[in-house]
């Protein structure tokens, strides 16, 4: 039988010249190697020489209870105080308007969530070394920045979450906020990842406490026919919430913590279809968790005085209380607490593990403190920052909550088109490259994204303007420039490779050390649209922090 060989010891399946940006490569040639051995799971094991067959259905299910975790967290992660208050405004204000928007946007998050588990396994590389790698250190360096604003604003809400749900229950912010800030950094630190997993698996199962809310309050309106199905609201900041309801489904965070800790995991090749299936389960308790959340209050404020009126996710948990009872409240604060802290967790480590990346230093849940000081170091402030944030008087918590949602929606679109790169790329993934139905979605996904973003731009300058008339127009556009694009994708297939020899070395195919990898080959295309996307993302994002301040500002 072949003998799975670890990155490691594994050799290249082939040499070539180093990268054009070599002496970035040099700092960082080397991996941490608390990222090879054995996989340790909550619930399992694995050893790194486990080559074997799995021919029952017992032994298959024991290697995907070892190897789950990574999809699972960063699924239910989404289900965090942002992603919280963002469906529950949904629901309050618009009904069931929503709703088919978030189911539409489930199997996207699945797609974009399978492409970075199959980087980080194939690659043995973070998200953020790849992108430093394959593009240099000016692409780098823009995708970076954006992480870590977006991560920072992220962590801020993810404590406005803590504050609000405890508040519910008279817990003052000034108590609640340090001490989940202290709990957090206790449990990432401890140098344990499998210690890790296991409390990031209890808040998976706490935050699904959205199933029995929607349960509730079906019941408690279950007489009136009128609530059951509530026609949905208007709202003159409804391209903001869509904005915000697609940045906080398909996150940019998501892609750099999935990748890092599947790495981090040492999941490689070999277990990849292991990792789909985590991460399918993963979207599938998202989605039921986040129709939960919408459904409960479209039919608890349907037709009632606070139908319209989302402040933030607190008042819905008082709303809820006296709309459908005080179990219902409570439901509602428990999952916002729960959802919270482990987006929180998430949210740092997605920070952390990037950082450590980019500047070539341990960062693995495998080290403790004194062995990682950097990565662990980064943590621990960037808590400490966001949690202090929020103890800044006067901060209208609901609005900026929806506000950093929408950035992430606004940000996404960047983040997504290097991702397709990367997944295109034949140096790094080889014969695991997207096929290309896969590459069409991305792109149809894509355009969306900067739809969105340009119909938020133009109702912000143009407040006059028919929002559904704009939309219309720019429809038409994106489907105009998809058609072309699908034309010239025709004109210049080219067969994807294929890797000589046994099934077993396809499926065991990793990727050559990095710094061996040729530069990308050079593309003006390629350059000019990247150019034209971040000028274009920077006044879109301009213009929807002018919309933010506007309604904090008003409210």
């Amino acid at each position: 039988m072949a003998e799975l060989r670890p990155r490691d010891v594994a050799a290249p399946r082939h040499r070539v010249a180093p990268a054009s940006f070599a002496p970035l490569a040099d700092r960082r040639s080397l991996l941490d190697r608390a990222h090879r051995g054995d996989i340790q799971g909550a619930l399992g094991r694995v050893a790194v020489f486990d080559t074997g067959p799995r021919p029952s259905l017992g032994r298959r299910l024991a290697t995907l209870l070892a190897i789950m975790g990574p999809g699972i967290v960063v699924m239910v992660a989404d289900n965090d105080a942002g992603g919280l208050a963002v469906y529950a405004q949904a629901g309050q204000n618009h009904g069931l308007r929503l709703l088919p928007v978030l189911v539409l946007l489930a199997p996207v998050l699945f797609v974009n969530q399978e492409m970075v588990a199959r980087l980080g396994a194939v690659s043995g590389a973070g998200h953020a070394r790849l992108i430093f790698e394959r593009f240099g250190r000016r692409w780098g360096s823009f995708a970076l920045a954006d992480l870590l604003l977006l991560n920072f604003l992220t962590l801020v809400t993810e404590f406005i979450g803590v504050a609000l749900a405890l508040g519910y229950f008279g817990v003052s912010r000034f108590v609640s906020v340090p001490l989940a800030a202290t709990a957090l950094v206790g449990v990432t630190t401890a140098g344990s990842f499998r210690r890790w997993e296991r409390a990031m698996y209890a808040l998976v199962a706490v935050s699904l406490l959205a199933l029995p809310l929607v349960v509730l309050t079906y019941l408690h309106h279950a007489g009136d026919a009128a609530v059951v199905m509530p026609a949905g609201g208007a709202g003159g900041n409804l391209p903001l919430l869509v904005i915000a309801l697609v940045g906080t489904t398909v996150a940019p965070w998501q892609l750099f913590f999935h990748q890092s800790n599947v790495v981090d995991k040492r999941i490689t090749a070999r277990w990849l279809s292991y990792e789909r299936v985590d991460t399918l389960l993963g979207t599938v308790l998202f989605t039921l968790g986040a129709m939960a959340v919408l459904l409960a209050c479209a039919l608890a404020f349907a037709g009632g005085s606070a139908h319209g009126e989302f402040v933030d996710a607190g008042r819905t948990a008082d709303a809820l209380c006296h709309a459908a009872g005080s179990w219902a409240g409570a439901l509602f604060a428990s999952t916002l607490l729960f959802g919270s802290v482990l987006g929180a967790g998430a949210v740092t480590l997605a920070t952390s593990y990037a950082i450590g990346d980019v500047f070539g230093v341990k960062h693995s849940l495998h080290r403790g403190r004194r062995d990682a000081p950097v990565f662990h170091g980064s943590f621990v402030a960037l808590v400490a920052l966001a949690a202090a944030a929020v103890l800044i008087p006067g901060v209208p918590l609901g609005v900026a909550t929806v506000g950093v949602q929408a950035l992430a929606g606004v940000l996404l679109p960047s983040a997504t088109v290097f991702l397709l790169l990367l997944c295109n790329d034949e140096a790094v993934l080889g014969p695991r490259t997207n096929p290309r139905w896969l590459n069409a979605l991305g792109t149809v996904v894509v355009g969306s994204l900067i739809m969105l973003s340009a119909l938020l731009t133009i109702t912000t300058v143009f407040p006059d303007l028919d929002t559904a008339a704009v939309a219309v127009a720019l429809a038409a556009v994106l489907g105009s420039v998809l058609a072309g694009l699908a034309v010239a994708d025709a004109l210049r297939r080219r067969p994807r490779p294929r890797l000589s020899g046994s099934g077993w070395d396809r499926q065991t195919w990793t990727t050559p050390p990095l710094e061996t990898l040729p530069p990308p080959p050079p593309s003006s295309a390629r350059v000019l649209g990247l150019v034209v996307l971040r000028v274009y993302l920077f006044g879109a994002l301009a213009l929807a922090a002018v919309r933010v301040v506007g309604l904090m500002i008003r409210g």
